[in-house]
């Protein structure tokens, strides 16, 4: 029981796919068992030498093509395109890192520079939402994408919270998500299971832990945040949703903002990709605040990803 549930925090899946991710791997491996009898007692009248000495190497070749065929009737074609992609990198003597060791990403390195911008393919552009709470910056650019005649695909919502509306706007949607726990997350990153569901890019929309560096150093300059402040300002640990805004009235600011920033290892200290400010007038509560920067981050924050993404 231990292992299966290595094996599941590993990947980063619950114990449904679980099942019929080994119920994948046993069909396909009696394919393509099956395939190979077939075909070599079609070549051999008799099992000789050349039989036996055939007989694995014609294996190795049918048992993906026939996991990935059983996939497809299993609903886990996603997990096992990242799956056999990874083994080929490995076989193949590739790192084990995002830009180079596995199938879907090699297709991605092909497409973004170290600076997550595109160098021309018309391949979908797989974008990963990491959300904790009702998730409206994540409806408004699941939205904005949905009407954009445009590569780029919001492909997962990643939560770490039970119950969270973000969750919701995800079923609604039709987009798979992936819970995470704390202590799994702080030391893989769940970078695999993002690599199986071939992501590319990364968006914190109201995610409220702090990215490992495991992560961080998977996507280089493809992880953005948005901050409900004008940075360096009211950054830092703790300093998030209504503890912003309650600082900000506190201070007696008269100007307040968003800025959408490259996430690194540190709380709020990646480059500033861009900012947007409103004024705050003396009645404002924090929740008036909270309001007018709403407005802000539902104004900017998915065209921004646009242009990240299409330079």
């Amino acid at each position: 029981m231990k292992s299966i549930n290595k094996l599941q925090q590993k990947w980063g899946v619950g114990p449904v796919q679980f099942w019929l991710i080994m119920t994948t791997f046993a069909l396909g491996g009696s394919l393509s068992g099956y395939l190979n009898k077939q075909i070599l007692n079609l070549v051999f009248l008799e099992k000789n030498a050349a039989y036996w000495l055939i007989y694995p190497l014609l294996l190795t070749i049918l048992w993906p093509f026939s996991v990935i065929f059983v996939s497809f009737l299993t609903g886990q074609f996603s997990f096992f395109k990242g799956y056999l992609g990874r083994m080929w990198g490995r076989l193949s003597g590739g790192s084990s890192t995002v830009d180079s060791s596995m199938g879907s990403n090699m297709e991605s390195n092909m497409r973004y520079s170290s600076t997550g911008n595109q160098t021309g393919s018309s391949s979908p552009i797989h974008v990963a939402i990491f959300a904790s709470g009702a998730g409206s910056n994540a409806k408004k650019i699941i939205e904005y994408f949905e009407n954009k005649s445009t590569s780029i695909k919001i492909s997962l919502i990643v939560c770490n919270v039970p119950g969270a509306g973000v969750l919701d706007i995800a079923k609604s949607k039709g987009i798979p998500t992936l819970m995470i726990n704390k202590s799994e997350f702080a030391s893989t990153g769940y970078v695999e299971s993002l690599h199986n569901a071939d992501i590319h890019f990364i968006v914190l929309a109201g995610f409220l832990w702090k990215v490992p560096e495991v992560l961080v150093n998977a996507y280089p300059r493809g992880i953005v945040n948005i901050h409900p402040a004008l940075l360096p300002n009211y950054g830092g640990k703790g300093m998030y949703g209504s503890r912003v805004h309650e600082a900000v009235v506190a201070a007696g600011e008269k100007e307040t903002g968003i800025t959408i920033h490259w996430v690194d290892a540190h709380y709020d200290e990646g480059d500033i990709i861009f900012q947007a400010s409103c004024s705050i007038a003396p009645s404002d509560t924090p929740n008036m605040v909270a309001d007018k920067i709403h407005v802000l981050e539902h104004q900017h924050f998915a065209p921004t990803i646009e242009k990240i993404l299409m330079k």
